[in-house]
Parts: structure tokens; sequence; C-alpha cells
């Protein structure tokens, strides 16, 4: 989806920890409690979906139950359990890889980023992933990076967010908001 490739991106995949958390984990001496999920980044795939597939990935299996709880019990997307060093491998099983946009943070993430159509890295990412990525968000993962991917998508693939208009009432949006 570089210039050459005028193809429309079908499906977007994000890694969740560092993109759509802050990265961090929180333990007790029982285990891995909780993960810190940023504000606003639900509003701006809820704009995004009506255009593309979207789906998350984690490597992280002891905190799968936590980011399963926020991504597909609460935001109502898939989640996939898949290795960080053979995620290439899992997404060519599936997708066209010029057809995919992928945002990554991780030191592993570049051997994704530089085989599918387009990558985003949020600004604190690794610096392997900044150096295969088409797109730096100017947030950070956990911190609206994710919203600020989803707008820079939305203009340079599909129809760009007019914030001096209100969504369509009839989209399904992402919050649970009392009318």
């Amino acid at each position: 989806m570089n210039k050459e490739n005028k193809n429309t991106p079908t499906c977007l995949i994000l890694d969740v920890d560092g993109v759509m958390t802050t990265g961090q984990f929180f333990y007790t001496e029982e285990g891995k409690k909780m993960k810190i999920f940023g504000p606003d980044d639900n509003d701006g795939l809820s704009l995004l979906k009506g255009f593309i597939e979207i789906r998350f990935v984690t490597g992280d299996k002891k905190g799968f139950p936590i980011s399963k709880k926020r991504i597909v019990d609460d935001m109502k997307y898939e989640l996939d359990l898949v290795s960080t060093v053979r995620r290439i491998d899992w997404i060519k099983e599936r997708y066209v890889l010029e057809n995919v946009i992928y945002m990554g943070d991780g030191i592993f993430d570049h051997y994704v980023m530089r085989e599918v159509g387009y990558a985003i890295a949020p600004a604190n990412a690794d610096k392997f992933a900044k150096e295969h990525a088409q797109f730096i968000t100017d947030r950070s993962g956990g911190d609206r990076a994710v919203a600020e991917a989803c707008l820079h998508i939305l203009d340079k693939f599909f129809t760009p967010f007019d914030q001096n208009k209100l969504p369509n009432s009839k989209d399904k949006l992402s919050g649970e908001w009392a009318v």
C-alpha cells in the first residue's frame, strides 16, 4: 500500500501490549493482575470499523484473560494469541500481506512491518519497529495512539473524519452512552 500500490487495505491488525496498552504489567504475588488501556482508542476504532476488518493479536499468554476482557468482551473485536516471533506466518496464512495494515511496537514487530502493505508504530515503539513503519503516531501506546492511527487510516485510505460533523446516529459507535 505504498505509493506504487493502490490496493485498498482490507484488514487492520493491532498488537495489544504497547499499542492498546502502555505495555506495563502490574503483578502481585498471585501473578499478573492489570494492564492500562488508554482512552479514545475504542472510539477511533468505531469510526474505522465500517471500512476495514479489525482484529487484535497478543503474545501475552499469562495476561490473555485481561486482554480478552477488554478487546473481546467489552469492545467486541477478535483477539488471537499469536507468537511475537512467528506472527508474520500467522498473518500470511489468513491475509494477503499487501492488504494488511499492522500496528505494533515491540522488538519483533518489525518482522511483520517490513512485509505488510502498511505499518504503523506508536511514538514509544522500539527503534526497529519505527524504522519499518510508514506512519509513527505522535502519541504513545496506551495514550490515544490507536485513535490517532485510526484517523490517519481514514484520511489516507478511506474518507477523512469530519470533526465539524457529528457521526451518523445510525452508526454503532463504541460507548455505552445514554441517548
